[in-house]
């Protein structure tokens, strides 16, 4: 079967006006988990003006890494430049969403091997060739529930499905008592934490998106001194063992002591302190 080209179902009359912008990881966010929480905070990714004026034409195609697939583009709409400024150190231009792009925002994927570090290249040199990967039913709002015992997200995941209230994560994790596992992947230490009481996994890991440390003594030292972007960037969540919330708390209190002594995450092997 041969591929299906861009230009068959996107039509740019002028690729030459445009700049294609390939968004990807700035050092603090992935741009799809942006994209997700906050359709505002990724428009200002495409406003956003350094000095070497990147976007200089009068047109942006914008393309979102999607980074749990290798070479794959999500489409983040286009977007024409009403305005620039011609001061130096400028920091933003202002930007309309064209109409035409709408209804393929967050829904059209696309293959391209990265051409180059930068973000910003001439859009007729890619646009001929662009592959369609696929047009989604719907625009994407971040992975589906994956079932309990195949947890494993990082920080800026767990953030984006808390931030859209994800139904089916929601549904999965809110009524739900365990033991989870933090995983600091710059050193390899480990955090073992439990909900139980009247508390979900899913309040529970609330907290920790809403505070990067969920007010655990080491990892606030750890967010103290580096700030969110460090969770964004190195913290996982795994969940060990779920059970309903009818189960004695005293059970859950007895697995995480067990995963602990497994898993040896007390100081100075972990982040445990008890």
């Amino acid at each position: 079967m041969s591929n299906i080209l861009l230009p068959t179902i996107y039509a740019v009359s002028s690729p030459d006006s445009y700049k294609l912008h390939l968004a990807c990881w700035n050092g603090f966010d992935q741009p799809l988990d942006v994209f997700v929480r906050n359709r505002t905070e990724w428009d200002e990714w495409n406003s956003w003006r350094n000095d070497r004026d990147d976007f200089s034409r009068e047109f942006i195609f914008a393309l979102i890494s999607f980074y749990p697939e290798a070479d794959r583009w999500l489409f983040g709409g286009a977007y024409q430049i009403l305005s620039r400024s011609a001061r130096r150190h400028a920091t933003s231009y202002e930007i309309k969403l064209l109409d035409e792009s709408k209804p393929f925002i967050g829904r059209l994927k696309l293959v391209l091997k990265r051409p180059g570090r930068i973000k910003a290249f001439n859009f007729e040199n890619h646009y001929q060739h662009l592959v369609v990967s696929e047009i989604m039913p719907h625009p994407y709002t971040g992975e589906a529930f994956c079932g309990y015992d195949s947890i494993d997200i990082g920080f800026s995941i767990l953030e984006s499905i808390v931030a859209i209230q994800r139904a089916d994560w929601k549904a999965a994790l809110e009524n739900t008592k365990g033991v989870y596992l933090i995983t600091d992947t710059s050193n390899g230490k480990k955090y073992v934490g439990s909900a139980y009481g009247v508390t979900g996994i899913w309040s529970r890991w609330s907290c920790y998106i809403d505070t990067g440390h969920g007010y655990n003594d080491e990892l606030t030292k750890i967010i103290a001194k580096h700030g969110l972007a460090y969770a964004r960037q190195h913290f996982r969540f795994a969940l060990l063992e779920q059970r309903t919330m009818k189960t004695d708390d005293n059970i859950i209190i007895e697995r995480e002591t067990y995963w602990k002594n497994v898993l040896r995450t007390r100081e100075p092997h972990g982040y445990n302190l008890n």
